[in-house]
């Protein structure tokens, strides 16, 4: 990827050079059936040439010393990269099956509680990238469910009312990332205690238009309260998120049981 980039924005004509040759070099052979390249005689030949000792020379630049013996002997560019590309992008086989890893590590994906948010979402956005890669795409929508699913259980609360956002699937990955981050702080201090935390848990909402009354469910403390629209529970962002989210969902049809 760096030799690619690298060499389309210095020099457009010697990536040509690297992907499609630059004409055929003219040899001779002698008696003893060996061959010698003829030296170019126009100007034209002379170029052509220069640019393919000179695109064989950035490519054997780049490749690490450790390595030059292996591709010291191959003198067209062309042939240099496809060896290149074989060594270290591996074969057809071979991509197949990192393919295939990569799949299986993004179905299995999820967030660590020790390793954090930001290392969690740099190891999220490296295998999608990977994927990309190797040609699966990952669409927005399904890399936006599956980070939000790949929380942990500290995240339930936020990661829930994110999930059924309007437009969440039309999000970059970034974006996700990015609002996440702005409750981090607040999920720590939330869960860090449990003497301070308030359980949201499962919520059993009374079907009456007359009321907002919420009762916590079995194992919770029980507890019941005319909640006015409008009103903030608690400082907490997460806890003021699922008042409101709860609060939007009376007259709408009910969660789906995943969700729930």
């Amino acid at each position: 990827m760096r030799m690619e980039q690298y060499l389309t924005n210095t020099d457009y004509s010697l990536w040509q050079v690297i992907l499609n040759g630059d004409g055929p070099v003219q040899v001779t052979t002698d008696e003893k059936s060996i061959e010698t390249k003829v030296p170019p005689k126009t100007a034209q030949a002379l170029l052509q040439r220069q640019r393919e000792r000179k695109a064989n020379f950035f490519l054997l630049l780049a490749i690490p010393d450790e390595y030059q013996l292996r591709f010291h002997g191959i003198k067209d560019a062309k042939s240099l990269w496809a060896a290149i590309k074989s060594r270290f992008g591996g074969n057809i086989e071979s991509k197949k099956m990192q393919k295939t890893v990569l799949k299986q590590q993004f179905k299995n994906f999820s967030v660590s509680d020790t390793k954090g948010l930001d290392k969690s979402y740099d190891r999220f956005q490296k295998l999608i990238i990977l994927l990309e890669v190797h040609g699966a795409v990952v669409p927005n929508e399904d890399a936006n469910q599956k980070f939000l699913r790949g929380l942990p259980s500290s995240w339930n609360n936020v990661a829930l009312i994110m999930r059924n956002k309007d437009g969440i699937d039309d999000l970059d990955i970034d974006d996700i990332y990015n609002n996440l981050k702005v409750f981090k702080d607040d999920i720590k201090g939330s869960f860090g205690s449990s003497s301070n935390s308030q359980n949201v848990a499962f919520l059993s909402v009374e079907d009456t238009s007359s009321s907002n009354e919420v009762n916590t469910a079995n194992g919770v403390s029980t507890a019941s309260a005319i909640i006015p629209r409008g009103q903030s529970l608690s400082s907490s962002y997460t806890d003021d998120l699922m008042f409101l989210f709860f609060a939007n969902q009376l007259n709408s049809p009910q969660l789906d049981d995943e969700d729930l």
